[in-house]
């Protein structure tokens, strides 16, 4: 069966499979950014009221527009996590600049911490490990710290194997152990559960107990997919979307993450100390488009205040 069936009319297999991809969606997380939160005319429509919200922050966007979106949606009632990526931050004083503004402005006690996707670096930094070292977040008193996962590796870091991702890794699962940060990784789309479910459990086997949240693209046209699955180094899983590109009578169709969230999330059911904990959806079809998806599928991401965040 494809990886990329479409959505179908209920069957008795998929009612079957109902609670466990509910289950598995609670609490999911959403990316957004500067230009396409503009196009939200109201995120309450769409978004459970808790939901983490992330504004990825691309090269170019002014750190303005970064604190306005972050200080619209902690007013609407969102957990919001901004990234700080570390090559494009001149420098520690930049840094401070960059956290006061968000905590000035918005209240902002939640990081995601990566490299980010630009080839040279700003400044004096070119990794999240020595963000992390200034001790800046902790000062501030960040209450969560994000790391980048890559399923399927990255070439910006290692060109063969995995390498340098895996000790990076293990540098920043030892950095939760030796401070008080709660941390979790956060990683980047694949579209096979088979191979995702590996990397998971490869972690465990290597001794990193940070929690997983596992990176899923969104509904979307197939060809705005693979673009952005090129653009992303989305490695070996990329052949399934362009197999599906290669029949004519169905490159017009969306795409739907259904078939690789409902094998994760058997495989979560059976296995209740899988170390995914959480779905991060990158709406690259759009917000609405996502938010709605997965509404449609009982994803809930609000959170009763007497649970434990993972």
């Amino acid at each position: 069966m494809s990886l990329l069936n479409f959505r179908r009319k209920d069957t008795a297999p998929e009612t079957a499979q109902k609670p466990a991809v509910e289950a598995f969606l609670k609490d999911y997380s959403i990316e957004v950014m500067p230009r396409t939160a503009e196009k939200v005319e109201n995120f309450r429509d769409l978004l459970p009221e808790g939901t983490r919200v992330y504004i990825a922050h691309i090269e170019g966007t002014p750190i303005e527009d970064m604190v306005a979106t972050a200080k619209r949606l902690t007013a609407d009632g969102y957990k919001v996590m901004p990234h700080f990526p570390a090559r494009i931050i001149k420098d520690k004083a930049t840094l401070a600049n960059w956290i006061a503004m968000y905590q000035g402005e918005a209240d902002i006690k939640q990081a995601l911490l990566l490299a980010g996707g630009v080839a040279s670096a700003y400044g004096d930094f070119s990794d999240s490990m020595q963000l992390m070292e200034t001790g800046l977040f902790d000062q501030a008193g960040f209450e969560r710290l994000h790391v980048a996962g890559h399923p399927e590796g990255n070439r910006d870091i290692d060109k063969t194997g995995t390498a340098g991702v895996d000790a990076a890794l293990h540098w920043k699962n030892d950095f939760q152990a030796r401070t008080d940060a709660d941390m979790a990784i956060a990683t980047q789309f694949a579209f096979e559960a088979g191979p995702i479910i590996d990397w998971a459990n490869s972690l465990k086997e290597r001794g990193i107990t940070l929690p997983v949240h596992i990176g899923i693209a969104g509904p979307a046209k197939l060809q705005t997919l693979i673009k952005f699955a090129i653009a992303c180094g989305v490695g070996p899983s990329l052949k399934v979307l362009q197999k599906r590109a290669m029949d004519v009578t169905k490159l017009l169709l969306p795409y739907e993450p259904t078939e690789v969230l409902t094998q994760l999330a058997a495989h979560k059911a059976t296995t209740p100390d899988f170390n995914i904990s959480h779905v991060h959806f990158f709406p690259l079809g759009g917000i609405k488009t996502n938010a709605n998806w997965a509404i449609e599928h009982g994803g809930a991401s609000a959170r009763p205040a007497n649970k434990t965040e993972h």
